[in-house]
């Protein structure tokens, strides 16, 4: 819990602009974010003590711009405050750092693995997500945890396991909104992905055709043995 004792008053989030009004020169930026939050929308749909930003300002001192990163996760917040939803992530407000913090490298670079990868180091967010499918003799992903101060890099695995928010971050191809591609996933303790959206629309419905057709068989079967019995000279109907 952040503590702030400021003298005098601030602006509230309503106040503040919403981002750095910087446009996203990828789409990507804003695609992989998207899966991640539509992700957790299901698998946490009964939880309301969470905040995932997509490229919203978080304001940390009232002198200074906010930084705006590609996304962010906050746990232990109001997930929403009113209908109006959040208009930016204000730390005297919240009072909560992000646990979670992922930077999407585009095609121009914005300082990552340095200038930024040193301001969540000095906030104090605990996870810092770097991914980037440009690189070819370094791994796309890379997760820094804040450990007594400083940045470590954990191992490079599949995925890399993140204890205090319960979840994994990860990597592989899949589709997405219509794309092939490499993308973020979560997955469990145990290594297994969870499903997309459009993942679990289509295995549920697998699972009623299944049920479905099983139910079929079942009437062919019942029909097969009414008709047995009435060969056997038995009326099927007086059995009930």
């Amino acid at each position: 819990m952040l503590q702030y004792n400021l003298p005098r008053n601030l602006p509230s989030a309503d106040e503040l602009p919403d981002s750095d009004e910087t446009p996203v020169d990828n789409e990507l930026q804003e695609l992989i974010p998207g899966l991640l939050k539509a992700i957790l929308l299901i698998l946490w749909s009964e939880r309301m003590d969470w905040f995932f930003g997509i490229d919203m300002g978080v304001y940390h001192d009232p002198d200074e711009p906010p930084i705006v990163p590609d996304a962010f996760l906050s746990l232990g917040v109001e997930r929403f405050y009113d209908e109006e939803l959040r208009p930016s992530y204000v730390l005297w407000d919240e009072n909560v750092m992000p646990l979670f913090v992922l930077e999407v490298v585009s095609p121009t670079y914005r300082k990552e693995y340095s200038t930024k990868l040193d301001t969540y180091q000095a906030l104090g967010v605990l996870y810092y997500v770097i991914y980037s499918s440009r690189r070819r003799r370094k791994p796309h992903l890379e997760v820094h945890k804040l450990v007594n101060g400083k940045y470590e890099l954990q191992q490079p695995g599949h995925p890399v396991w993140m204890p205090e928010i319960g979840l994994g971050i990860g990597c592989e191809r899949g589709n997405y909104s219509g794309v092939t591609r490499e993308w973020l996933y979560w997955y469990d303790a145990d290594g297994k992905r969870y499903l997309t959206p459009e993942e679990q629309v289509k295995q549920e419905a697998q699972r009623a055709q299944q049920l479905d057709q099983r139910a079929q068989q079942l009437d062919r079967r019942a029909q097969q043995l009414a008709q047995r019995l009435r060969e056997l000279g038995v009326d099927p109907d007086s059995l009930n």
